[in-house]
């Protein structure tokens, strides 16, 4: 592959670029599905796709993948055997065949010729190494979110989707839900008047140094346990964080800010219309004597728009709120599908949707739809990294208890030693960016 990010066509692309040309001499006996008729999807013109680690939400992504009739899911890759074999079962089961191909090491899916999408839902730890190795193997990638654990992270994987020309889509799924796609409208039509603050619902920041007790490592083909580690600092097994409990430990995890704020705060850009941008200055907030540090972060623009990132205080539409606030209103809206606003003047404007923000089918939607034409998704890398940075900052200054400046175009603390450092991680040999 040429770095220009211009993919050669394959085999299978040649194969449909030329099948109108050859459509003319298909003897008329073919089966209608063959040829794609009666509304049904030729083979030669569906997705196929392969998974690296698939569990609980990745398995929901899954279905909806499956469901599809433009993709044929062709591959798992996890590190767990036991998860190998449960995923090609329901493949299986799903096609009717036995053709579901198993991988412990994601290079072993990603060298095949015909895959050409993945689906990502690996840990944290994983999201940003696993999608540039995706993209530099030239396939399209839907991807879990948090996508990265890191400043450093975020660009680096926007910069390598950009590099090689791949489509990518953070999943990010609520820029594709009806309730947060009519807010984000409503915030950027003026009916609010000129917006002042946007506020984004996430967790509390913390996150723990603490080890769990070490237990029995499995051997390499049912856990392969340094493979799980991936670029993190070395620690010994505990089948718990296979299991999921890595959240909350910080060499997994990125804390709350970025656990909900990779939602939330991706939110509150995209109806602030900040896509390309960050907060300037970040305010972590402090009970009212001072003695303690609160969830909430107080994050300023540089034309004044101020971003609220706080846990409480919202009005029960679901998880993963968001709130937009104007001169003259706001609304405010959740996983509920339900939303409110300030006034009887704004009412009209609203709609009910029956589709939680949990649900990722109309993402995943465009997401196909993108495959096929290249058109740039609504989560694409480079929108998803602005939010990702505007979290990460917001947790940097959280965890050093003070206000720190940024600079969104150098992506740089100004003047702050400590919290440039923080900006990246130290990755475990032999891995790199």
């Amino acid at each position: 592959m040429s770095d220009s990010g211009k993919r050669p066509v394959s085999r299978r692309g040649f194969l449909k670029l030329s099948g109108l040309a050859t459509a003319v001499a298909v003897p008329m006996f073919l089966p209608g599905r063959i040829l794609g008729l009666n509304g049904t999807t030729a083979p030669s013109a569906r997705i196929n796709l392969g998974a690296i680690g698939i569990q609980s939400r990745g398995f929901e992504d899954l279905r909806v993948f499956v469901g599809r009739e433009d993709v044929q899911f062709r591959a798992i890759c996890d590190i767990q055997k036991k998860q190998r074999e449960k995923i090609k079962k329901f493949a299986d089961e799903q096609y009717g065949n036995t053709d579901c191909a198993m991988y412990k090491d994601m290079e072993d899916l990603l060298v095949r010729d015909d895959i050409d999408a993945v689906l990502i839902a690996t840990g944290d730890r994983w999201h940003t190494m696993a999608s540039i190795t995706a993209a530099r193997f030239g396939k399209d990638v839907y991807c879990e979110k948090p996508l990265s654990l890191t400043i450093e992270e975020s660009r680096a994987l926007a910069n390598a989707v950009n590099r090689y020309g791949i489509v990518y889509q953070a999943g990010t799924q609520r820029r594709n839900i009806g309730n947060f796609m009519l807010a984000a409208k409503i915030a950027q039509s003026g009916k609010l008047g000129k917006l002042t603050e946007v506020h984004a619902n996430t967790l509390w920041p913390a996150t723990t140094q603490n080890w769990l007790p070490a237990e029995t490592q499995p051997g390499i083909e049912e856990c392969d346990w340094d493979r799980w580690l991936g670029a993190c600092p070395w620690r010994p097994y505990n089948p718990a964080y296979v299991a999921g409990a890595w959240r909350g430990h910080y060499d997994f995890h990125g804390g709350g800010i970025l656990e909900w704020g990779s939602h939330t705060v991706d939110l509150c850009q995209w109806a602030a219309q900040k896509d390309d941008t960050a907060p300037v200055r970040y305010e972590p907030q402090f009970s009212e004597d001072g003695s303690s540090i609160t969830g909430v972060i107080h994050a300023y623009y540089a034309d004044g728009l101020k971003l609220v990132m706080r846990e409480s205080g919202w009005l029960g539409l679901g998880t993963c709120s968001a709130r937009y606030v104007g001169e003259e209103g706001w609304v405010e809206t959740g996983d509920s599908g339900r939303m409110a606003v300030s006034s009887d003047a704004l009412r009209g404007e609203l709609k009910y949707f029956g589709m939680p923000g949990t649900s990722p089918v109309t993402h995943i939607a465009e997401f196909v739809d993108c495959v096929k034409t290249r058109r740039n998704p609504a989560a694409n890398a480079n929108v998803a990294a602005q939010s990702h940075i505007a979290s990460h900052c917001a947790y940097i200054a959280w965890q050093l208890g003070r206000p720190v400046e940024f600079d969104p175009v150098a992506e740089e603390f100004k003047n702050d030693a400590d919290a440039n450092r923080m900006r990246k991680r130290p990755l475990r040999a032999p891995y790199t960016l």
